[in-house]
């Protein structure tokens, strides 16, 4: 096992009460009732637009859509650290990898600038070679364009590379790009890792790192 690419949102970290909070402040600005944090937590994994269309509801005119977008992203970047961090292991677990000589990236569907602050904002910028957000390549997760592009870079055969997520996003992604998917269970969707389901299944950062490196 080469190479670990990582999904950022419920998975590396916890930044559920940030992006809830932004995008009430977005249907505040529209003149819309607040969303309970639940219901937007199910959007997330998509990208900000997929988000927003779906807190604005199928109603929604495409215009009001790209409104909305405009003013979610400014005040995410704005607020993206303010209640957001890693989640209980993550830097632990990261180090034990980087000292096994495995080689590390983000893939996410966030915006790549704001990805880039929060990962940097949070100390854990240096374990990773490379940070993949959602307008980084032609084309957002699901597809395997990220995970194909990464490994190029990492000189990573798909057997030696492991997806890790927290939705089925992740997992269909995994399975695009022919390569393993570890998925974690705390994250925002586990209720999504059915189908398709993952290679494994764990509880805790921690025991993603064990089942890296038994795979030697």
């Amino acid at each position: 096992m080469k190479l670990v690419i990582f999904d950022l949102d419920g998975t590396l970290i916890d930044s559920r009460l940030d992006i809830a909070h932004s995008v009430n402040a977005m249907r505040e600005h529209m003149n819309r009732e607040p969303l309970p944090f639940e219901t937007i937590y199910k959007g997330v994994g998509h990208g900000a637009p997929a988000l927003v269309r779906n807190a604005l509801g199928p109603e929604t005119s495409e215009s009001d859509v790209q409104q909305g977008v405009a003013f979610f992203l400014d005040h995410y970047n704005r607020h993206a650290l303010d209640y957001t961090t890693l989640y209980p292991g993550v830097m632990e677990s990261l180090e034990r990898l980087r000292k096994a000589g495995k080689k590390m990236a983000v893939l996410t569907n966030k915006p790549t600038r704001t990805t880039l602050d929060i990962v940097e904002g949070l100390g854990a910028g240096d374990y990773f070679f490379q940070v993949y957000g959602g307008d980084s390549l032609p084309f957002k997760k699901p597809s395997p364009v990220g995970i194909d592009r990464l490994r190029e870079e990492a000189g990573a055969g798909r057997d030696g590379t492991v997806m890790v997520g927290d939705s089925s996003v992740d997992v269909q992604t995994a399975r695009n790009a022919q390569v393993p998917c570890c998925a974690v269970t705390y994250g925002f969707q586990p209720e999504t890792l059915a189908d398709p389901a993952p290679d494994v299944m764990v509880d805790r950062m921690e025991q993603v790192a064990d089942w890296v490196l038994s795979r030697q």
